[in-house]
């Protein structure tokens, strides 16, 4: 029996089980499978990056929480490190989807969607490895709002809202309603 949104080769006798990570950079997406070669999973093809992959453990528990989750990509060269030391990756989306591919059909599940967060770069010489947590989307959960409902609150979302412009002025309004 097979739950659903599970891959359906997870069923099969014989699979090869694949994770596949997509970063969505403000420059374009990034797309990175555990495997060698190139991957299509729902039509957008992943590049593999073998074993210089790794995806911490994604933890699910019963109560609801934000749980976050640490991706590295080892043996990445110099030229790719340029590109992460200058790219605005903050608070964009991030995916880690598992699969099968059995039978010659792909089939994906995604595990993970958040925002990336902080990345680590650890150089070695010729080549670096690259390290990126990310949040579960519930981290705004537990982000205080501070808002004020005020004009010059309010010009900081939208410079030209006149919405809460009067406020002040009719506080002490008298205003004479109906007939």
């Amino acid at each position: 029996m097979t739950r659903s949104g599970v891959p359906s080769g997870f069923s099969d006798a014989s699979f090869t089980g694949f994770l596949a990570v997509e970063l969505k950079f403000t420059s374009g997406t990034l797309r990175l499978w555990n495997g060698y070669g190139d991957l299509t999973v729902d039509g957008q093809t992943y590049t593999g990056g073998g074993n210089l992959i790794n995806v911490s453990a994604i933890e699910e528990r019963a109560e609801i929480g934000a749980k976050g989750v640490s991706m590295t990509l080892s043996g990445v060269s110099s030229s790719i490190l340029a590109t992460a030391l200058t790219e605005n990756y903050q608070y964009k989306e991030a995916n880690i989807f598992i699969g099968t591919i059995a039978s010659g059909t792909v089939s994906s599940y995604k595990v993970f969607s958040g925002r990336m967060d902080v990345m680590t770069i650890n150089e070695e010489g010729e080549t670096c490895a690259i390290s990126l947590t990310a949040e579960s989307r519930l981290i705004d959960l537990e982000r205080s709002r501070v808002r004020r409902w005020t004009s010059e609150d309010q010009k900081q979302i939208d410079s030209t809202d006149k919405a809460f412009e009067f406020i002040n002025s009719l506080q002490e309004a008298a205003i004479k309603w109906g007939g």
